[in-house]
């Protein structure tokens, strides 16, 4: 098993897009600045938060210059790479650059299914494939089936390049057993902002955040406040981020954490179908909210 140099705060940025419907480079580059001034551990790349299955292969490849260019080898960077089509993601990761990357994230597959035989088949031949170390991600709710615990610490036994799970189930249960029964050297990040303090008090060694888009300095003080065991101090943060984070997930993200960067001066809230922008009542919440905090 390798050990793991990635921990603490990272944030799966969005995508901005201008008022005509392409990718707002400029304000990809604005966000991504502002996530790195502010202090954030690591950048997630083309993850669901970036609208990427709207995305095509030149806009992917520009987005990942850009990110990569505006980053200028400050901190890691994770590469979001998945579909439901194994032999795809493989051919996909095979004609992928990794210069500049540091690790793969890869989501479960989606819409088709598969028991825990596929999944594990699935990310045994990611892992094959991949050039740098890989992150699962198991988010139930977007792909309808969960990796469960035993297929994750089996994939963290059996494959040395899988060092790390994104876990978005908000199954508790599964991830004490998951982190009481890892290998060393296997981390895992929260994958839920709302409950990712209760997650590192757990034991976990981090979160892939939405928050952190517009928070990057409150959600990475908190885990770095965590992994000092202040819980106190942590505490109160994540009361401080608790309704914004309500809110942005309300209608669906990423439309909300974008109606945040809106108000922010960032980026516009524009976002591709099938989603669409937030209502004014939510926007208008949004708006108050961020006076106050």
């Amino acid at each position: 098993m390798l050990t793991t140099p990635i921990r603490g705060a990272g944030v799966a940025l969005v995508t901005p897009f201008s008022n005509d419907g392409s990718v707002d480079y400029p304000a990809l580059k604005k966000v991504t600045e502002f996530t790195i001034s502010k202090g954030i551990d690591f950048l997630v790349v083309l993850g669901t938060t970036a609208e990427t299955p709207t995305l095509d292969k030149e806009e992917k490849n520009e987005i990942i210059r850009t990110i990569l260019e505006t980053n200028n080898g400050r901190k890691p960077v994770v590469l979001g790479i998945g579909g439901n089509d194994t032999r795809a993601v493989v051919k996909q990761i095979g004609e992928q650059s990794f210069k500049g990357i540091q690790y793969l994230l890869n989501v479960s597959p989606y819409y088709n299914k598969p028991n825990q035989i596929g999944l594990y088949k699935h990310f045994e031949a990611v892992a094959d494939a991949s050039p740098v170390p890989v992150i699962l991600y198991n988010v139930p709710g977007r792909t309808g089936s969960n990796i469960s615990a035993d297929t994750t610490l089996r994939l963290a036994q059996d494959k040395k390049n899988v060092i790390a799970t994104k876990e978005a189930s908000g199954n508790f249960e599964q991830i004490m057993v998951i982190l009481r029964d890892r290998p060393k050297g296997f981390a895992v990040f929260s994958g839920d902002d709302a409950l990712t303090l209760p997650t590192l008090a757990l034991g976990a060694e981090g979160v892939i955040s939405v928050i952190a888009n517009s928070c990057p300095d409150r959600m990475s003080q908190m885990v770095k406040l965590m992994d000092e065991a202040r819980l106190t101090d942590a505490r109160k943060l994540h009361y401080e981020m608790l309704e914004l984070i309500q809110y942005i997930f309300a209608e669906g993200s990423p439309a909300g954490i974008k109606s945040v960067l809106k108000h922010m001066g960032l980026c516009n809230d524009i976002v591709r179908l099938p989603l669409t922008p937030v209502s004014e009542t939510l926007s208008l919440r949004i708006r108050d909210y961020l006076k106050k905090l």
